[in-house]
């Protein structure tokens, strides 16, 4: 008997809407909240139809009127007297609106992001407001200024007390897309919820420019101080979930900020250079000298600079997306930046049942194994696969798989706490 092609060996028989490859992965983001009414698979097609060959601000223009479109009509059915009909529109149009933006990332920021995403927000508030109890967002104190948030309570269970979980987002998501990719889940399962934008996130970096930061504990202090405050939700039972970035960005805060009841990192990451020393050994640099990040050559630099230039997703991961949301201006500050995000010599301090998830084609999760056996805390790692439909980046394909492991995981941890 034969044996199956591995992974890498099979074709991609993914569906392709968009012409541009670079279009077409984040055109196909809204595939995933397609379960939980972030867009239905006709607004997608439209949307590419329209594209079709055009540039990046035809793919950002055809996302914004179809955003306008759902918004339009949903102000036209809640005029009629129609709240849930509008409020799913609203939904629909804030998911619509949040797909246009990526490829306008980078610093001076784009006008035109900052008007889609304004657009965002505003349905996404209207959907909230007609919520069965409605819902309005939060201001969270933090270092002298405050970070936007939302809190929802669970569907149904809106005065109980109930443990919360924390959505964390990672470099290009915003809070939108936390509600579809895992909110409407949680929320359904009982839990309530609390969507935040932090430093180099959403509003933070859009509009206020603040840039990410290494010590991501400092930030979930003070939105586990704010949690702690809320009467509807069980101080014992706080529970911090990040996906993308966030899958280092929550282990990092949980080493630090021991009230939390759990920790969900997917994938599960702890050292985000680790993949700069590979980029870097690829091009020809020795072992020895990617040791040290901070001392890479400028020949290295150079190659890997060059490198970036002719690949137009590394482009905009590193130039448009990284040195935007870290701060910098150049691949010698990104590099070491990125060099700060490493948790290896704290992991030790997690103390909190602890959730990994590595789906089997994300290069993120890489190194989701070595960390899950650095652990010392009650630990998980929960692997996802492209036979079952989840082996992309952070199990896009089949979010609901991943949010009924995850959430059944969370059900049998907090039951035992």
């Amino acid at each position: 008997m034969t044996q199956p092609p591995s992974p890498s060996d099979r074709p991609d028989r993914r569906n392709k809407f968009f012409d541009s490859e670079f279009h077409d992965g984040f055109g196909q983001w809204p595939v995933a909240y397609i379960p939980v009414g972030g867009a239905d698979m006709g607004d997608i097609v439209a949307v590419a139809d329209e594209v079709a060959g055009g540039d990046d601000s035809v793919f950002h223009q055809a996302w914004v009127a179809a955003g306008d479109r759902k918004s339009a009509e949903a102000v036209s059915v809640l005029a009629a007297g129609h709240r849930a009909s509008a409020r799913s529109l609203f939904l629909r149009a804030s998911c619509l609106y949040s797909s246009a933006n990526h490829p306008l990332y980078g610093g001076p920021v784009d006008p035109r992001l900052i008007a889609a995403y304004d657009k965002q927000m505003n349905a996404f508030q209207r959907a909230m407001e007609l919520s069965a109890v409605p819902v309005q967002p939060i201001s969270i104190p933090y270092e002298g200024t405050e970070l936007p948030g939302w809190l929802i309570p669970a569907h149904g269970r809106e005065s109980e007390v109930l443990p919360l979980i924390i959505l964390n987002n990672g470099y290009d998501a915003t809070i939108t897309d936390l509600y579809f990719a895992s909110g409407v889940a949680a929320l359904e399962r009982g839990y309530h919820v609390l969507m935040f934008d932090g430093p180099g996130q959403g509003e933070m970096l859009y509009k206020r420019g603040v840039p990410l930061r290494p010590d991501w504990e400092v930030v979930i202090s003070a939105i586990v101080d704010y949690a702690m405050s809320v009467e509807i939700v069980d101080p014992k039972k706080i529970v911090l979930s990040g996906w993308s970035l966030g899958g280092y960005l929550a282990p990092r805060a949980a080493s630090r900020e021991h009230r939390l009841a759990a920790c969900i990192a997917d994938p599960g990451q702890w050292d985000i250079a680790e993949a700069f020393r590979s980029f870097a050994v690829q091009l020809g640099a020795s072992a020895d000298e990617v040791a040290d990040l901070n001392a890479l050559s400028e020949t290295t630099i150079e190659r890997m600079w060059g490198a970036i230039q002719k690949n137009r997703q590394l482009r905009w991961s590193i130039v448009q997306r990284g040195f935007w949301a870290n701060g910098v201006t150049d691949l010698r500050a990104f590099i070491q930046a990125s060099a700060q995000f490493t948790l290896k010599d704290q992991v030790g301090d997690i103390r909190c049942p602890t959730l990994l998830t590595s789906a089997e084609l994300d290069p993120l999760g890489a190194a989701t194994r070595a960390f899950h056996e650095a652990l010392t805390c009650p630990k998980t790692l929960l692997e996802f696969t492209a036979a079952e439909g989840a082996g992309g980046h952070c199990e896009m394909a089949n979010r609901s798989l991943l949010n009924q492991r995850v959430l059944d995981w969370l059900d049998d941890t907090l039951a035992t706490s």
